[in-house]
C-alpha cells in the first residue's frame, strides 16, 4: 500500500516534534550571536569622494568629454589599486600590509552617469580606515598625472574620522536572523527524518500503514484490580 502523507500528518509531526525545532533555532541562534558579537572583528570603513573632470580653458564641457570622463573611471579604478600607488601609500603610512592586503581593503564605487566615485576603505580601525583613505586618494590624484598624462581629478570630499563609528560588519541582527531561519529549517528537516524512522507502533493506524495489515479488532485497556 502506497503510504501518503496529507497536510494533518504534517502539521502533527510538527507538534509532536516541537521542541527539537525550537531547540535547533535557538542553538542556531545562540551560536551566530555569540561569534557575531564576541569572535568576529568589527570592520570600519571611510570613503573620499572623487571627481574626474578634464580641466579645460572653456567653461562648459562638450558630452564627448564628459562620456570620456565616465568611460576612464573604470581604468582609474584598476589603477587604484595598483602598485604604482599602492606600493607608496604603504612606504609613506609605514603600512604593515602587502599590495594585495591592502588592495583587498579598498573598495571603489562609481556613481551611475556621472563622473564622480567613492573610493572606500574597511579596516578594524577606524581611524586608519580614514588614514589610509585620504593616503590613497590623494596618492592617486598626484601619481595619474605621469601615468596618463592628464590633470582630471579632484578630490571633492575627504575622510573624516566620525565622533561615534559604526562598524559595517558584522551585522549581529542579521546574521542572528539568517541563523533563525537556517535552525528553523533544519529543525523542521530533523523532525520529519525522526519521523520517517520511527517504527514504533502505538495506536490501529500505525499498524495499517507500517505492517500493511488490515485491522480486524482491538482490545481495551484493561485495568488490574488487586
Amino acid at each position: 500500500m502506497e503510504e501518503t502523507i496529507s497536510i494533518k500528518d504534517i502539521f502533527q509531526t510538527l507538534k509532536k516534534r516541537w521542541k527539537i525545532i525550537m531547540l535547533l533555532t535557538l542553538i542556531a541562534a545562540l551560536i551566530s550571536g555569540t561569534i557575531s558579537y564576541f569572535l568576529l572583528t568589527p570592520v570600519y570603513q571611510s570613503s573620499t569622494q572623487i571627481l574626474v573632470n578634464q580641466k579645460q580653458s572653456e567653461n562648459q564641457l562638450d558630452s564627448i568629454q564628459i562620456r570620456s570622463n565616465i568611460d576612464m573611471i573604470n581604468t582609474y579604478s584598476v589603477i587604484i589599486k595598483s602598485p604604482a600607488i599602492l606600493e607608496k601609500v604603504i612606504d609613506d603610512l609605514k603600512l604593515p600590509e602587502s599590495v594585495d592586503q591592502l588592495s583587498q581593503k579598498i573598495i571603489i564605487n562609481s556613481q551611475e552617469n556621472t563622473q564622480i566615485f567613492y573610493l572606500t576603505v574597511q579596516d578594524s580601525d577606524p581611524s586608519k580606515a580614514v588614514e589610509i583613505a585620504n593616503a590613497v586618494s590623494g596618492t592617486f590624484q598626484k601619481e595619474i598625472k605621469d601615468i596618463m598624462n592628464v590633470d582630471n581629478v579632484s578630490i571633492l570630499a575627504k575622510a573624516e574620522v566620525k565622533e561615534n563609528p559604526t562598524p559595517v560588519k558584522p551585522s549581529p541582527l542579521l546574521n542572528i536572523a539568517i541563523a533563525v531561519v537556517v535552525g528553523l529549517m533544519a529543525g523542521i528537516g530533523l523532525a520529519f527524518l525522526l519521523e520517517y524512522m520511527d517504527n514504533s507502533i502505538r495506536d490501529e493506524k500505525d499498524i495499517e500503514t507500517l505492517l500493511d495489515l488490515p485491522l480486524l479488532g482491538s482490545i481495551q485497556k484493561i485495568s488490574q484490580h488487586k
